[in-house]
């Protein structure tokens, strides 16, 4: 997984003192843009998944430098994920609005190259999830 680290550290640390508003943020986008995802919530906390995806966030920019460790988190990720009701079809959506939702917060700081990073590290990670999601089905 080859990623642009110090571009997606640098454009994260801008968006950490706002995290909780991200996130919140991210699930109004998703569930406006794309509302048939608000099923696969129907029975969640979301305040505790606002968390999780933070967590999860945080998770994967503290491991970018350890690909192996962030790669085996990731497929078991996208296996919970595959329980949980979550589609091939899903990732796409998802990371479209992860990353206007990251330009929204960003700002001028939403540079092409920092646009490009998040699209390639988000690519992957979808990637990473999904073989997770078909090895366990």
């Amino acid at each position: 997984m080859p990623f642009n680290v110090e571009v997606l550290e640098q454009s994260f640390e801008q968006i950490k003192p706002r995290a909780t508003q991200f996130v919140a943020s991210f699930y109004e986008n998703l569930f406006t843009h794309y509302p048939e995802t608000q099923a696969l919530f129907a029975n969640t906390n979301m305040a505790k998944q606002q968390d999780h995806l933070l967590s999860t966030l945080i998770l994967v920019i503290d491991n970018l430098r350890n690909p192996e460790e962030l790669r085996e988190t990731l497929k078991a990720m996208g296996a919970r994920h595959l329980r949980y009701g979550t589609l091939k079809e899903h990732y796409p959506v998802v990371g479209t609005e992860l990353l206007k939702t990251f330009e929204s917060y960003l700002g001028d700081a939403w540079t092409p190259e920092v646009k490009q990073a998040w699209i390639e590290a988000y690519e992957a990670i979808a990637q990473e999830m999904l073989e997770g999601a078909e090895e366990a089905a």
